[in-house]
């Protein structure tokens, strides 16, 4: 990259035209404050800092899974969305909660974890919202993503002595 080149990308980045890393299309770590590693976040083809729709996958406090919108939207994220993930529709309602996402997706029987991990796409829209387009979130590279995103759900558990399992003293090195 030259020197105009850098020039010029410094320029877009502080009149602020290009997209903040949190509303970037495709799938990657949740930049939102207090998340880290904890989630992974998946945003609409098109999006950017002013228009934007994505689906995070997060481990929660509890060491559950679970699924938020975030979009831009002006009424906010809480209500009903309809979803076609892969040929298949159905209606998710989202519930507001504590995370800085606008809120949680009541994914009961995991129909959507599922479908997010090993599909090919997902459109969304606000079922409030029928008149305008589907966001449309390409799944390439979701199941790696949610995968590192979700072992930090697995609990830390202590280390206990439990009967029969003694730790063998020898390390097989007697036969």
């Amino acid at each position: 990259m030259g020197p105009y080149r850098a020039a010029a990308l410094i320029a877009l980045a502080l009149n602020g035209t290009l997209p903040a890393a949190g509303q970037q299309p495709g799938w990657h770590y949740s930049p939102l404050p207090g998340e880290g590693d904890r989630a992974s976040m998946g945003c609409a083809r098109g999006s950017d800092l002013d228009d934007f729709t994505c689906l995070a996958v997060r481990c929660e406090q509890d060491f559950t899974t679970g699924i938020h919108v975030y979009s831009s939207r002006p009424q906010g994220d809480r209500g009903s969305w309809e979803m076609t993930l892969d040929r298949e529709t159905r209606t998710l309602s989202a519930t507001p909660d504590e995370t800085p996402y606008g809120a949680r997706l009541d994914d009961v029987d995991g129909w959507l974890l599922d479908g997010l991990r090993h599909g090919t796409f997902v459109y969304l829209r606000h079922s409030d919202d029928m008149e305008g387009a589907f966001a449309f979130i390409d799944l390439s590279g979701s199941f790696r993503s949610i995968a590192e995103a979700l072992q930090w759900c697995a609990p830390r558990v202590p280390r206990s002595d439990k009967a029969g399992a003694e730790p063998a003293s020898n390390n097989g090195d007697i036969q």
